[in-house]
């Protein structure tokens, strides 16, 4: 790939495009948001494919059962939403982390998206949205680096560049995976956490205002982030991050948020970036308008 064509594939695309959505969806309640966010904006997403990703904590105690919960979260949220049509489009994805930096963990998910890779041309490249840890992304590269050419990953994963350490949950799951990701030379599009995407709190008086009893699954999306809210916050004023949605928003409009284009960066193990200013390039958000992409956000679900 031409840094021209590559420096082209970081810029926000115009038109409707194919995508995939790779999400640990069971693991918080934003995956939730995000996969409505997605589905419902058919004139962005021709939708390829849903792929479960792993994840690991007090929900699930190794990453296969969190991949699982994960499968099962998605097509719960196809029912909410009457679209069992796409349950066909879902798929099982990693059982482990990756061991090492050249062992793909193959998968359905993992060889779908090699597949789907190969759909379109140079015009039309397969935009791959993960919001879990990379696994079954970095998994598709290995089984064909040439994938590469052929699609544009975007992530969020990891933490801003200026923030004190890169210890966030996607990326800290599976540096080897987020590894292989960068140093594949695939175009990147990073949506930081801490200090760039935690800007997309919501509160539950504003949640109720937009969507209570607009439909199930709206009032299922309350629910649910009222009781995971519950479990840590009760008796307390609470706001919550809804994190997920800003891998859909960057498709949506260019005032929803700003970045530049800066060196793909090396996650060393230790949780910290290294930097090498010859690498190549990938985009990294840097502010999110926070109250823009939720009025879209809110609106889009009642639709």
């Amino acid at each position: 790939m031409t840094n021209d064509i590559l420096l082209k594939r970081l810029k926000r695309p115009e038109g409707r495009v194919r995508a995939v959505l790779d999400t640990d969806a069971y693991n918080e309640i934003d995956d939730q948001f995000a996969i409505a966010y997605f589905l419902k904006k058919q004139e962005v997403f021709e939708v390829q494919a849903i792929t479960a990703a792993p994840f690991s904590n007090e929900k699930a105690d190794n990453p296969g059962l969190g991949m699982r919960l994960s499968y099962d979260e998605i097509l719960k949220i196809l029912r909410l939403m009457s679209r069992e049509d796409l349950n066909s489009l879902v798929f099982r994805g990693s059982e482990s982390y990756l061991s090492n930096e050249k062992t793909p963990v193959d998968s359905l998910a993992a060889r779908e998206l090699v597949r789907l890779s190969y759909l379109g041309d140079s015009n039309d490249p397969l935009y791959i949205i993960a919001i879990g840890a990379i696994t079954n992304v970095a998994s598709s590269l290995l089984l064909d680096p040439t994938m590469r050419e052929r699609c544009v990953v975007v992530w969020l994963g990891g933490h801003a560049r200026h923030w004190k350490d890169t210890k966030e949950f996607n990326m800290s799951q599976d540096v080897a995976a987020a590894r292989v990701v960068f140093d594949s030379g695939v175009p990147v599009i990073q949506l930081p956490c801490m200090g760039v995407v935690s800007e997309l709190k919501t509160t539950g008086p504003e949640l109720e205002h937009w969507l209570r009893g607009k439909n199930k699954l709206c009032d299922y999306l309350i629910d649910n982030t009222t009781a995971e809210v519950q479990s840590y916050a009760a008796g307390t004023a609470w706001s919550r991050v809804i994190w997920d949605i800003s891998a859909i928003a960057w498709f949506l409009d260019d005032s929803f948020m700003t970045g530049c284009i800066m060196p793909s960066p090396i996650c060393e193990y230790n949780n910290t970036y290294t930097f090498d200013m010859s690498r190549h390039p990938c985009f990294v958000a840097d502010y999110i308008c926070r109250d823009s992409i939720f009025t879209d956000l809110f609106k889009t679900l009642l639709r």
